[in-house]
């Protein structure tokens, strides 16, 4: 019973971590849902409760990784100036990987473009809003504490190929999902789940992963105008579809379903493949397991800068 409970380091297996993770996060449900239903009743807007979301998925991420004996920030959470940094890094990624996609298509006379008269700099504001507080719930869930657990206990290729196939078959029940749309956006936001976590992987912080996936969605939804996984976005452009095939356009699921999307999200796993070599892939097994060990991997990364330098 104690090999099945515990490693040979003495400490429970990363199987139970995450399977106490899963119980957590469906019990705070009982909790999340009077809580949001009385908040609304109140009259606070949908919009107004994606904090709420977040902090209840925080709740259970600190409640386990307090079990372990360590802080939040062992997930990726370290907010200091890199952390900024690596976040408005992977933001840019995101958006420009989201132009280009959206220029692509446009090249191959998929798309037309033209101003929204109803655009706003309230809109762009709300959408950054809204996008940042999905991105920052949906990397902390896909990317953090379930993530690491299995690069710790199965390596990273199984954890990438695993997390991808979740994250992917999470987005089944979108509207649009249905016929071609439903296999090219499977590969698409299977790619890009890897390429998120190949992101943690490389920085060991959720900075990244949370830039790149808030520079996507907003770029494509409320920069514009299209539907980002089948829910229609108000933009600065509107985007008028021609008549060309939905794996060209992404139809009513958005780029997302187009093969522009994918051939993009290889070009930026590559990136991430190629930066700063591969020995952070070959040595992700090495996950941070305290603030002591956050703090002495990232001394040991200034370090190295400096002697680049």
């Amino acid at each position: 019973m104690n090999k099945i409970l515990f490693g040979s380091d003495g400490r429970l297996r990363n199987g139970w971590w995450i399977l106490a993770f899963v119980v957590l996060l469906l019990g705070s449900r009982f909790a999340y849902t009077p809580v949001s239903h009385a908040l609304q009743q109140l009259g606070v807007p949908k919009d107004g409760l994606e904090p709420l979301r977040l902090g209840f998925l925080l709740l259970v991420t600190w409640i386990c990784v307090r079990l372990r004996r360590e802080p939040l920030s062992s997930i990726g959470f370290v907010l200091d100036r890199r952390w900024a940094r690596e976040l408005g890094v992977g933001t840019f990624f995101g958006l420009a990987t989201a132009a280009l996609a959206v220029a692509m298509m446009w090249s191959v006379d998929g798309v037309r473009l033209e101003l929204d008269p109803a655009r706003s700099l309230a809109t762009l504001t709300r959408g950054a809003y809204v996008f940042a507080f999905v991105a920052l719930f949906e990397e902390t869930l896909f990317r953090g504490f379930v993530f690491q657990r299995l690069v710790a206990g199965t390596g990273p290729w199984f954890a990438s190929v695993a997390m991808g196939l979740l994250f992917a078959t999470g987005h089944w029940d979108n509207p649009g999902m249905q016929g071609a749309t439903l296999a090219w956006a499977t590969v698409e936001l299977f790619l890009g789940a890897v390429l998120l976590g190949l992101a943690y992987l490389r920085t060991r912080s959720l900075a990244m992963p949370i830039g790149i996936h808030l520079g996507w969605n907003w770029t494509l939804g409320h920069l514009f105008g299209f539907d980002v996984s089948g829910f229609g976005q108000a933009g600065w452009f509107r985007p008028l579809l021609q008549d060309r095939p939905e794996w060209v356009t992404g139809g009513s699921f958005g780029p997302e379903a187009s093969i522009f999307a994918v051939i993009v999200d290889v070009l930026l796993i590559v990136v991430l493949w190629k930066w700063n070599g591969a020995s952070a892939w070959r040595h992700a097994r090495a996950v941070p397991t305290s603030a002591t060990d956050v703090a002495r991997n990232a001394t040991s990364r200034d370090d190295r800068r400096r002697v680049e330098s």
